[in-house]
């Protein structure tokens, strides 16, 4: 059972001492409880209390690592059950099936399609993680051929999924340095798939069909010496499985339950996009760490990275775009200037209207932290002292011999005062950004 923030206190060596950042050692004891720092944050806590206090220092869902550098996908770790809570930490990954029963050009072919879904959203590069690679012929020489087709023609993690540990292994002689993720299909060979990850220091997946079994089978898997486990449901139906993601990460999260504690892992059941897409988006929805898909066409992995990049943004915490000047075609000295905050929603907003007027344009993002315009004009963090200083610090003065800037037609009241503090000309736009191809149009 998980310990009180004031069993927790009373481990303590109680000296608020602040070394852990935290104002008072009671301060620190409850955000150990509540999952929100670890335990080696508090330099002078004994041997003794470490032991003791050990189930509460520890994530209650592992982190698990699969690959090596800056592609890494990292699962788990996450410490509440809904996103305003605080927020979600690490993205589901999505990776995507490739069978060996495919022809040799195929699968070369493949590979390479998913290397290039690499996507632009509002400011931020959404991609996908994995490739899983499984062995449907049952023949390992076409498995091993596969994995090398893979690797030589995309940049992404791996997972290798055989029913046979014999293949795993000789496939794990090629690819152990990107730290694959293996799978084990049937719990009767758990144990040979445990030995051989923890040999070559890689994680598992244990897949069931029935989530009582998943307890079990995740302590075998510790027992052998694997830490890194990720669970893999197998039920047909998809309501249950939905279920059961999130009825793990209930258990692990409020009971504290370290059987169930562990990413969890899903193979989407429907074939055709138009079923596929939203099953796939309901696994990131619901708590699900890695999700598998079939299909690898832009059309429908982009809508999924979207769904994904939307869900585990922080609430608390708007998009931005990083305060500058941007140019917007082929910009000239005698270009106009319009000046918006830097919520990115705003900018790309802006932005796109600016290109559809076909006039070249600078655009000077101010830092409102990330509030749209009149939200940051009420908050006092879009003002004309502000604005000013952007204008003197940004270099659009070495850019552009006039000195004349545009402001949304919202914050008009800031023109004056703006004028007096910077020496610029002001003009006030259009109110919406819709209005600004027909206001750059007629601008001289």
């Amino acid at each position: 059972m998980a310990l009180t923030g004031l069993d927790i206190y009373k481990l303590l060596p109680k000296t608020n001492c602040k070394d852990c950042g935290f104002a008072t050692c009671l301060a620190f004891a409850m955000a150990l409880a509540q999952k929100k720092v670890s335990l080696d944050k508090c330099p002078h806590v004994t041997l003794k209390a470490k032991e003791a206090l050990e189930s509460a220092s520890q994530p209650p869902i592992k982190l698990v690592t699969i690959g090596a550098g800056e592609r890494k996908l990292e699962m788990g770790n996450e410490t509440v059950m809904y996103r305003h809570e605080q927020k979600f930490y690490h993205p589901t990954g999505i990776g995507f099936l490739i069978e060996d029963t495919l022809e040799r050009d195929e699968i070369k072919e493949a590979a390479s399609k998913i290397n290039s879904l690499s996507f632009e959203r509002v400011g931020q590069t959404i991609k996908a993680d994995l490739v899983c690679i499984k062995n449907s012929s049952n023949d390992k020489d076409k498995f091993i051929e596969a994995v090398l087709s893979v690797i030589s023609n995309c940049g992404l993690n791996i997972a290798l999924y055989s029913d046979d540990a014999a293949k795993i292994l000789d496939a794990l002689k090629i690819c152990k340095d990107k730290r694959p993720l293996i799978i084990c299909h049937d719990g009767a060979k758990l144990n040979e798939f445990v030995k051989i990850a923890k040999e070559n220091a890689v994680p598992v997946a244990v897949t069931f069909t029935n989530i009582e079994d998943a307890p079990a089978l995740a302590d075998e898997a510790k027992k052998g010496g694997v830490e890194e486990i990720v669970l893999g449901i197998k039920q047909e139906s998809l309501w249950k499985r939905i279920q059961e993601s999130a009825l793990i990460r209930r258990t692990a999260l409020k009971k504290n339950f370290r059987p169930l504690g562990f990413p969890v892992m899903i193979f989407t059941a429907n074939v055709t996009a138009d079923l596929e897409l939203p099953e796939a988006v309901s696994y990131v929805a619901k708590y699900v760490s890695l999700v598998i898909i079939k299909n690898i066409e832009k059309d429908f992995v982009f809508p999924l990275l979207v769904a994904r990049q939307d869900i585990y943004t922080d609430p608390q915490k708007p998009v931005q775009v990083e305060p500058k000047i941007y140019g917007i075609g082929k910009v000239t000295k005698d270009s106009p200037i319009l000046v918006t905050t830097n919520f990115s929603i705003t900018y790309f907003t802006v932005a796109g209207e600016v290109e559809a007027s076909k006039v070249p344009t600078y655009i000077i993002c101010c830092d409102a932290e990330g509030m749209s315009v009149l939200t940051a004009w009420a908050a006092e963090k879009f003002t004309a002292e502000k604005i000013a200083q952007m204008l003197k610090t940004c270099g659009i003065e070495d850019k552009v011999p006039h000195r004349r800037v545009v402001i949304p037609g919202y914050v008009s009241v800031l023109s004056g005062k703006l004028e007096e503090l910077s020496g610029w000309t002001v003009e006030v736009g259009p109110r919406e950004a819709s209005g600004l191809p027909a206001f750059l149009k007629g601008w001289k």
